[in-house]
């Protein structure tokens, strides 16, 4: 196989961190100006227990949460802008609210409670991260999809691993069918094969998140797009061909030419939560039909008429 390593980042067209806030836009300079005093903005580049590390102008800082966000239960996380409170006497910043999100990438809690856990903030687009062999699970792909289109982010289906595979045409039309027409590439991270069809949707001040299952790649292809290890990796188990869990904590990273990349760890189980919208666009087939069943309230379990069964 063409192995590709030649594959590089485009030149650095992105400003100095010293110039802004990486994805700053109008929209967030309008919310922001509301705060008058010792204020100033920044992005959540990673979550710790008691602070996060913040993205400001010209330099990264560690911040709390205020009690009063705490109280409420208002939590920041990585992608999220937010208003600091600068105590430039005591050396001190403490984050005292979140600006308007402009999209939001959640999942409902483990287990059996109905809250949802949000992951990232700020998205424009999702890579689904999957792997050739037992990860490629086209049911656990249908739930990611959910999840993606309920956070008003583009989702792109990768992936990765394809040099261990030999029907990688029939692996790749499986996956397109319940894809739709959401993008499906196939990709080594580890050999850097594909990566050039991966620039398109990596731009300057714009945010890609990369989620999946542990040992599908998502730390080498960021390692791949810095051209060096910045995220430690490790192969997966041989008896079960699932990965061991390396990233432990969501980090934002600033890509060579002004992209954004928000590295996610692995998801064991995914919840729904509340994506009622996003569930209509993976099985828009379905949703399509029950527009024909008699009842609207039709439940497809056995109302006579129900067009649902009856194509089933």
């Amino acid at each position: 196989m063409d192995e590709r390593s030649e594959f590089k980042m485009p030149e650095k067209s992105y400003p100095d961190l010293s110039d802004s806030i990486p994805g700053w836009d109008d929209m967030l300079e309008y919310a922001f100006s509301a705060y008058k005093g010792p204020y100033i903005a920044g992005r959540v580049a990673a979550q710790h227990k008691t602070v996060c590390d913040i993205l400001i102008s010209g330099a990264m800082i560690q911040a709390a949460i205020s009690g009063a966000m705490r109280r409420i239960g208002k939590q920041p996380v990585v992608g999220d802008f937010v208003v600091l409170l600068d105590q430039a006497e005591l050396n001190s910043y403490t984050i005292v609210d979140i600006l308007p999100r402009k999209t939001c990438l959640a999942r409902g809690s483990p287990g059996d409670s109905s809250e949802e856990q949000v992951i990232a903030a700020n998205i424009d687009t999702i890579f689904i991260v999957t792997a050739v062999g037992k990860d490629l699970n086209l049911r656990r792909l249908e739930r990611y999809l959910t999840i993606v289109y309920s956070s008003g982010a583009k989702p792109v289906i990768l992936v990765n691993k394809i040099d261990l595979v030999d029907d990688l045409a029939q692996l790749i039309k499986e996956t397109q069918d319940i894809a739709g027409d959401v993008p499906v590439i196939a990709i080594s991270a580890l050999s850097k094969n594909g990566l050039d069809a991966l620039l398109p949707y990596i731009n300057p001040d714009e945010t890609v998140a990369l989620i999946g299952s542990s040992g599908v790649g998502k730390s080498t292809l960021i390692n791949a797009f810095f051209g060096e290890t910045i995220q430690k990796t490790m192969g997966v188990r041989e008896d079960d061909d699932k990965g061991r869990h390396i990233t432990t904590v969501r980090q934002l990273f600033l890509l060579p030419n002004g992209g954004i990349f928000i590295d996610n760890p692995g998801i064991r189980e995914i919840q729904l939560g509340d994506s009622s919208d996003g569930i209509e666009r993976t099985f828009s087939d379905i949703t399509d039909l029950a527009h024909n069943c008699r009842f609207k309230d039709c439940t497809h379990h056995d109302e006579p008429h129900c067009a649902v069964r009856n194509a089933v």
